[in-house]
């Protein structure tokens, strides 16, 4: 049987730094383009930033983990360009055959 690990696509705080806000669901939507059942689908995954309780049945993001999400969604992205694009042209410097 093979182990695998997985690595979270994201950074996880263990700190929050002064300015660090709190997303409640709507505006994680809206910073992310994903739907509600898209964000806890990511999160049962281990591909999302789990929620933080905030008292109650209610929970938020802290913002800096969504950016981070976000922004490993950009290098992907640029991975993958890079790996799908084609070699570079070179020119060759060797002169052509000449024709009499």
């Amino acid at each position: 049987m093979t182990e695998t690990t997985q690595t979270t696509p994201f950074k996880t705080v263990s700190k929050i730094a002064l300015g660090n806000r709190l997303l409640r669901r709507k505006d994680v939507e809206q910073k992310t383009g994903k739907s509600r059942s898209a964000i806890y689908e990511g999160i049962r995954q281990g591909t999302f930033p789990a929620p933080v309780p905030i008292g109650g049945k209610s929970v938020a993001w802290l913002e800096e983990e969504v950016d981070s999400w976000i922004a490993n969604c950009l290098e992907e992205r640029k991975r993958q360009r890079l790996e799908n694009c084609p070699a570079p042209l070179r020119m060759t410097t060797q002169p052509q055959e000449q024709r009499a």
